[in-house]
């Protein structure tokens, strides 16, 4: 009996799974639509991988890592050209952006400019230093002023971008006087201050007028050296020389004394009697 219970219930567990397998079969598609089991080659395979390419930045990052590899002095130098020409204050932070110094990591360069003449740091921001603090050609031309036995203009030249042509142009509006040192062969700037005419002594201009220097320079060198004083040249050894090449020895001239006509131009304003022939020229005409 238990037999038989058994075999009717293998029966009822093999129908379940016909009827399953024939549920199965009859949901797959037909062969018109069961898709080829053959798959061309160039569609299996995947496609390559496109080949590595290197950032567009690279090259302004190596830039960066070559100035930061730097020696000190190029990065101090890199900094100073930045604070010079814009004339700005920047933190540490700005002036890695601006120019690729990193001031935060190289503690050398950052002591470096913090005690630079050239830079002023006040806790925070470093600019440029000049040597004069002038702004303007007001400024400039009051600097000028403090100076009555000149100032290099070669000292002003950092004071601020268009100083020089500030310079030139109160020269040119007869505030300052720019003049070149004979030695260093430098302009100097000078206040032009009119309070610094004098009125001199009739007797001490005629005095002056009636001195006569010797028109040969052996006589004038004779001269010098009777008072002491060493003469720049050496006419006696200069002739010498000439004669020895075979130069004749031609005895400058005495140029002829050029009167005053209205074209002349006048540089000696505050001596008006230098120009007694020329108002009398004038009277006459």
């Amino acid at each position: 009996m238990a037999l038989k219970e058994q075999l009717n219930k293998f029966n009822k567990q093999y129908e379940k799974c016909q009827s399953t397998l024939s549920s199965i079969a009859s949901s797959r598609p037909g062969p018109s639509t069961r898709p080829s089991s053959v798959v061309p080659a160039a569609i299996s395979q995947k496609p390559a991988a496109p080949p590595v390419k290197f950032s567009n930045d690279t090259e302004r990052l190596q830039f960066i890592n070559s100035i930061r590899k730097g020696p000190v002095g190029a990065q101090i130098k890199r900094v100073i050209d930045l604070l010079f020409e814009t004339r700005h204050a920047f933190t540490p932070e700005q002036i890695n952006e601006q120019c690729y110094v990193d001031m935060n990591a190289n503690k050398a360069v950052f002591e470096s400019l913090r005690n630079n003449l050239k830079v002023h740091y006040d806790g925070r921001r470093f600019s440029y230093k000049a040597k004069h603090d002038v702004k303007d050609k007001n400024q400039l031309l009051s600097l000028v002023n403090k100076y009555p036995a000149g100032i290099a203009a070669i000292d002003l030249k950092d004071a601020y971008p268009n100083v020089m042509e500030d310079l030139q142009a109160l020269k040119a509006s007869g505030h300052i006087w720019l003049l070149s040192n004979a030695d260093s062969q430098e302009d100097i700037a000078y206040p032009n201050d009119f309070k610094g005419q004098i009125q001199v002594d009739d007797d001490f201009k005629s005095l002056f007028r009636d001195i006569d220097i010797p028109s040969d320079m052996l006589d004038v060198e004779k001269e010098l050296l009777k008072i002491g004083l060493k003469p720049v040249m050496n006419t006696a050894e200069r002739r010498a020389a000439a004669q020895i090449h075979g130069m004749p020895n031609k005895p400058k001239q005495k140029k002829k004394k050029q009167e005053i006509s209205k074209r002349t131009k006048l540089t000696n304003a505050h001596l008006p009697e230098l120009f007694q022939t020329l108002n009398a020229s004038s009277s006459r005409n």
